[in-house]
């Protein structure tokens, strides 16, 4: 009974410990587990049997830079965010829109991308304008502003966010990013 206040005190230093970062479960598997629902093209849906996509790519430019295979798992959207959070996937790479709501439950990659939130539908949709409520004293609404895409991962995992970024900084770097921008989302002449 004499060792239990010393053990009590010791259970702050070891609870880092019980919990593995994220990078090196990556590693040890050997891959990166990406969610997706596959659904939403050009982002990222299924050509055939084959998944394809903006996104798709840039998972598996990512997964390359961190020197592990993607391993893409299509599911939907009630699994998506709470399989990040459970850790059943590492990340979620579906278009996910930076707010602070999910700022509150996730840690983020640097964004990747904007896009017009009016622009995002899924693949049997029609895209539809987001309304958002406007004084009575307008004419018309106004269009809302774009969003900001990043890729959400478990909270409390430093060494991960920062191979992540690095990941991405180098993506950027060299113009593989814009590059995969061009070809998904081709500017109109």
């Amino acid at each position: 009974m004499r060792f239990l206040p010393g053990l009590i005190c010791l259970l702050p230093l070891l609870s880092p410990l019980a919990h593995a970062e994220l990078i090196d479960d990556v590693n040890d598997r050997g891959e990166l587990r990406i969610a997706l629902e596959a659904n939403t093209p050009p982002f990222n849906f299924k050509d055939g049997d084959t998944l394809t996509g903006f996104e798709v790519e840039l998972g598996q430019l990512l997964a390359n830079e961190l020197d592990v295979r993607a391993d893409f798992i299509v599911t939907d959207e009630g699994d998506l965010l709470q399989g990040v959070e459970s850790g059943k996937y590492d990340v979620a790479l579906n278009h996910i829109a930076l707010t602070p709501e999910l700022k509150d439950r996730f840690d983020f990659s640097e964004p990747y991308g904007k896009v017009d939130s009016q622009l995002l539908a899924k693949k049997d949709e029609q895209p539809r304008p987001m309304v958002l409520v406007q004084a009575l004293t307008e004419e018309k609404p106004s269009v809302s502003a774009p969003v900001e895409l990043a890729i959400p991962f478990q909270k409390g995992n430093p060494a991960f966010q920062a191979s992540l970024a690095s990941a991405m900084q180098r993506i950027k770097a060299d113009g593989r990013l814009a590059a995969l921008s061009a070809k998904w989302f081709p500017k109109p002449e």
